[in-house]
């Protein structure tokens, strides 16, 4: 018992830091000149319409939707792909890091703004009927056996997240919500604040990754 609670304490103070964090960059983000969506469209047309549609509502699974997208984790995103002061990019794609390579600090910004503006078009859940009912019940309530937090505790009952801190996951293909946990979970993509998502993903097993991600697919 004292084990668990040192657990559940130890993963409070991580959700509370990375909070904290958060909180510090959507201070930043407002303190940013005011974004321009229709700059965004004309950039997002020509750079990123390829693989995530021109309106943000990727039609190839293994490429995120971004329409409907919180601007904050959109404009972080872009900007981790990018290394910055002659440092690497904290978070490494090849494909991406090209396409963000001649953006300015505005245009992904710009780009953010106007993905964000736009309607998703939800994906489907896939799965049979027990994985569903395990994506379920590790979104609703987690697994406290193993430590593991309920996912809708930072992204939400319906998955829509929370701007500036925890993004909109609900109606994502899931297939790259999968690939994304398994990053995290291998250590292969780490720039999670506080490492709250490599803490998480480690605690579970593909069965339980795949189960969430279809859940999440579906939830509306």
């Amino acid at each position: 018992m004292r084990s668990f609670k040192t657990l559940a304490i130890a993963l409070s103070l991580t959700f509370v830091s990375a909070s904290a964090l958060a909180a510090e960059e959507h201070a930043a983000e407002k303190a940013q000149p005011k974004a321009d969506a229709a700059a965004g469209k004309a950039i997002a047309s020509q750079v990123c319409a390829a693989c995530h549609g021109a309106d943000g509502n990727s039609t190839i699974s293994v490429n995120p939707k971004l329409a409907g997208q919180h601007p904050e984790y959109i404009y972080k995103q872009l900007s981790n792909f990018k290394g910055k002061d002659g440092k690497p990019a904290e978070r490494v794609n090849p494909i991406m890091g090209g396409m963000v390579a001649g953006l300015s600090d505005a245009d992904m910004r710009n780009v953010a703004a106007y993905y964000a503006s736009q309607t998703q078009t939800p994906a489907t859940a896939k799965g049979n009927r027990e994985s569903i009912e395990l994506g379920q019940k590790i979104w609703r309530g987690g697994d406290q056996s193993k430590g593991l937090p309920a996912c809708s505790g930072c992204h939400g009952p319906a998955g829509a997240g929370l701007p500036a801190m925890y993004p909109r996951v609900g109606g994502q293909h899931a297939d790259y919500t999968e690939a994304q946990l398994k990053t995290f979970r291998v250590g292969e993509r780490a720039n999670d604040p506080a490492k709250m998502m490599r803490m998480i993903a480690v605690k579970m097993t593909d069965a339980e990754i795949k189960a969430v991600s279809d859940y999440a697919a579906g939830l509306r």
